[in-house]
């Protein structure tokens, strides 16, 4: 009944920067400065995503530039103190890299960033090769829908199959992605299943629903 859900190939960037295992630790920061990214995927081979290079995973260096740890910090830091001393990727990058396929809905994507902390994800096929890369704002690409897109699709998806015999009769009004459905529809029992569809549209941001169904004799 609902249409179908957007997924991470919609929204992915599919140009990747990308690093090998052994790209030079200046080599990856000059990158991330150049175009503008927090983290960039190792790769290896045909593709295959091996790790992760983040901001995260360099600091360390710069933290440990003046002092070097004591025994107990470092004791406590180990992941930390060793990548202050790593020169390439393969000794600083996250293993394995939080990846998602291509065919994962927005939602899970967003739970997943939520979840792990993270701001960008590397997309790989079932092999683990890199197709793309999606990010918090990519997540947010389905918000920038026109009002009449996102009017049109809720009427042939949402009202027109619930409501067969009565849809003439529903009016979808939609202002900054907020939505009105009102009108006088034959069954009533479906008006709490119409309100929760025209929700689960991608880019919707509200729901006001003033459907109505006929008094009860």
């Amino acid at each position: 009944m609902n249409s179908t859900p957007y997924t991470v190939a919609d929204v992915m960037t599919t140009r990747v920067i990308a690093v090998t295992p052994s790209t030079g630790f200046k080599d990856i920061a000059t990158a991330m400065e150049r175009w503008k990214v927090t983290a960039l995927p190792v790769i290896e081979g045909e593709g295959r995503v091996v790790g992760v290079v983040s901001e995260a995973d360099l600091l360390p260096k710069e933290e440990f530039h003046e002092h070097r740890p004591g025994l107990i910090e470092q004791m406590h830091r180990l992941g930390d103190t060793a990548k202050a001393g790593g020169t390439r990727a393969e000794n600083v990058m996250t293993s394995p890299a939080v990846t998602i396929r291509p065919d994962a809905t927005l939602p899970q994507a967003a739970h997943l960033m939520a979840g792990r902390h993270i701001k960008r994800l590397p997309v790989v096929d079932a092999d683990g090769t890199l197709k793309g890369i999606v990010s918090r704002a990519d997540l947010l690409k389905v918000f920038l829908r026109t009002d009449e897109e996102l009017a049109t699709e809720i009427r042939r998806t949402v009202v027109d199959r619930l409501f067969p015999l009565s849809h003439k009769a529903v009016e979808v009004t939609v202002a900054e992605g907020i939505v009105t459905l009102t009108g006088q529809v034959a069954d009533g029992h479906l008006i709490g299943t119409a309100e929760r569809l025209t929700h689960s549209v991608e880019g919707v941001v509200q729901v006001h629903c003033r459907l109505e169904a006929p008094a009860s004799p």
